[in-house]
């Protein structure tokens, strides 16, 4: 039996705008979107506690502390320049950017003791020095000038006073302080500026053998200084153009910042303080610190802040001022794992929004991942379920709702949100709810999945053997909440080591196939993380599940299985699925190949039922979740026995 999570009573105060209604309020309202199902009347309350075993709701209590703002009183107005946006989730923020940042230092440190140790004597670093020399003798008195005005833009004292005086302004000139936008531009310059001083110390590279037009720092020609922070300022000043400004000349003048660098690294190469691979190394910096600090930062990629007191009486209000149409009962399955605080109330608000009230928050235990409690929740005549949290936990709730015909709301909240991904849905919380609360219901298959050790369950997104269950189980919890879906690849540099397997399958009754292989995958869906797709035609409602049979030998052949998956992507996206070809039996195989078996890299076949067996015991896993090792799995389709709320565009 699950444990009810208490909703709480948050006390934060946020930015007011001009009219006096708070600025963050009308934030996280708006991420709801518009619409929705009516209030359910009769209660006052800011908050919804569920508590007991059942996960009802207890008493509502009103909010009507003097001095807070209430349904019935005016808000009182926020501390100015204080923004609740940055007041939780930054000690997780900054573990990531750290760890993020010391994989980017070494492998720019790696490259550049490459190109002065091993590499040296290759192409193109042997050309380096002789196009050196030729923008030497290239030297014109206004090229001189041109190019001390580019070198400029990334001097120290520009590339300061510009950070300081673009950050004073997106807190300043808007009416909202942008303080993700400033707390970006200014951790991106900030994080390319340490890791170049890392670099520097740990490759020592003389500058070109010509005509010097500076004086030369002390520092090592690798990497460029001026490039990288040229990089870090402009770049980052073209990424805010680009996601936040929406007038016409938006991407002229972000193609004119994005430009800069790319001169100031010129000037640097024309003036004689640097090789190529040096500026190629600065603009390498530059950009992947922005990228590092924008995914743990900027919106859509960052850490949730807390809505303040007033904003869920604010979202009441609006949703009472709409008509009531009947209501569904609802309960939220929540990991709180995964799913913290600030979250869940940015969820409540956005249920709130669309007229749901006091709805019930159900946590997971380690005991229970989510399928006792969606049972109880249906026990007690819930008609809609929403699931917070990862894989495993969308995937125990999905087998307990399987045939049920209760639909199901996704809001991902984990590290790898397969299904979400496939079904292109909202990856932040708030926005997944509002999509789901407004969609319509769709059936999708499942996967019915048994084997030696474990029971049987189902599966929304893949089930596998061999590398990927090995790079799972050497993936730590730890790892995952700070690196997020690269935690994985570092795992399976491990898993590369382990003996392919041996094993027989045999679909839908017929004949055995014997194969040896590094890893084989049964799925409901074909892309995961990053926009990979190891099994590119699998289709959540095509009333099959997909067998993909990796064996590659050496570098090359994974290689090869990358062509046969892009060229396999291509065929499968947007369309009908032209992968297939019968061969009988309900099975099919890829056409790519010459024939099943052959010896090639990768091969796939679609299926109702499949049943491998495995010489040795085999790591497994189910949508992500280690099972242990086994001799056997057992996989069926059920068509259609899962429905999920997707918008209607996605129908």
């Amino acid at each position: 039996m699950g444990t009810s999570v208490p909703a709480r009573d948050t006390s934060g105060t946020g930015e007011a705008d001009r009219s006096g209604r708070p600025a963050e309020a009308d934030r996280n309202v708006g991420a709801a979107g518009a619409g929705g199902n009516g209030p359910s009347r009769g209660a006052d309350s800011t908050t919804a506690t569920a508590t007991g075993g059942n996960g009802r709701p207890a008493a509502p209590t009103g909010n009507d502390e003097p001095g807070r703002s209430g349904r019935r009183g005016a808000p009182v107005p926020p501390r100015p320049g204080h923004s609740p946006a940055l007041s939780t989730g930054v000690p997780r923020a900054a573990a990531r950017i750290g760890a993020f940042a010391v994989c980017q230092a070494a492998v720019l440190a790696g490259f550049g003791l490459l190109i002065t140790g091993p590499a040296r004597e290759f192409w193109p670093m042997t050309a380096e020095d002789t196009a050196v020399e030729a923008l030497e003798d290239a030297r014109t008195t206004t090229l001189d000038t041109a190019s001390t005005i580019a070198s400029a833009l990334g001097d120290t004292a520009t590339v300061v006073g510009l950070t300081l005086l673009a950050c004073l302004a997106l807190v300043l000139v808007p009416r909202l302080p942008r303080w993700r936008e400033a707390v970006f531009l200014a951790v991106g310059v900030s994080l390319q500026s340490m890791i170049f001083v890392l670099i520097t110390a740990s490759v020592d590279r003389t500058r070109p053998d010509v005509e010097r037009m500076d004086d030369s720092p002390p520092t090592s020609s690798y990497t460029s200084g001026h490039t990288g922070a040229a990089t870090a300022l402009y770049a980052g000043l073209a990424v805010l153009v680009l996601s936040r400004v929406r007038a016409p000349w938006r991407k002229p003048l972000a193609a004119l910042l994005l430009l800069l660098p790319l001169l100031v690294g010129l000037a640097r190469l024309y003036r004689g303080m640097h090789h190529p691979t040096d500026v190629a190394g600065g603009l390498a910096n530059g950009a992947l610190s922005l990228f590092v600090v924008g995914r743990a930062v900027l919106p859509g990629h960052s850490w949730v802040g807390r809505p303040p007191a007033d904003a869920m009486d604010i979202a009441v209000a609006a949703a009472e001022e709409r008509p009531a149409p009947a209501q569904k009962q609802l309960t939220v399955i929540v990991n709180p794992t995964v799913t913290d605080e600030a979250t869940q109330e940015q969820l409540r608000l956005v249920l709130a929004q669309h007229g749901y009230r006091d709805t019930p928050f159900v946590a997971t235990t380690a005991e229970d991942t989510g399928g006792g409690q969606t049972a109880e929740a249906l026990r007690a005549g819930t008609e809609l379920i929403v699931v917070c949290g990862g894989d495993g936990t969308v995937r125990a709730v999905a087998d307990a709702l399987a045939g049920t015909g209760v639909p199901l709301v996704l809001v991902p909240s984990g590290t790898g949100n397969l299904l979400a991904r496939h079904l292109h849905l909202p990856l932040r919380p708030a926005e997944a709810l509002a999509a789901g609360l407004t969609g319509e219901p769709r059936a999708l298959d499942l996967g019915r999945i048994e084997g030696d050790g474990f029971p049987a369950v189902h599966f929304t997104a893949m089930a596998g053997a061999g590398l990927d269950a090995t790079m799972l189980e050497e993936t730590s919890d730890r790892a995952k909440s700070v690196l997020g879906w690269p935690a994985y690849v570092l795992a399976g540099a491990k898993g590369l080591r382990t003996p392919r397997m041996r094993l027989t399958v045999r679909l839908d009754g017929g004949p055995e196939l014997r194969r040896t292989a590094r890893m084989v995958l049964l799925a409901n869906i074909g892309t995961v993380q990053a926009g990979a797709a190891p099994v590119p035609a699998a289709k959540p409602d095509d009333g099959l599940l997909d067998l993909a049979v990796f064996d590659p030998r050496g570098a090359g052949g994974w290689l090869r299985a990358a062509g046969v998956l892009l060229r396999a992507k291509r065929r499968g996206a947007g369309g009908p699925d032209t992968r297939r070809t019968d061969t009988g039996g309900g099975r099919t195989s890829d056409p790519s190949r010459s024939a099943p078996g052959d010896g090639g890299p990768v091969e796939f076949h679609t299926f109702r039922r499949a049943e491998l067996a495995f010489a040795r015991p085999q790591s497994r896993e189910i949508d992500g979740d280690p099972v242990g090792p086994g001799l056997r799995l057992t996989a069926e389709v059920r068509p259609g026995a899962l429905t999920v709320m997707l918008p209607a565009r996605e129908r």
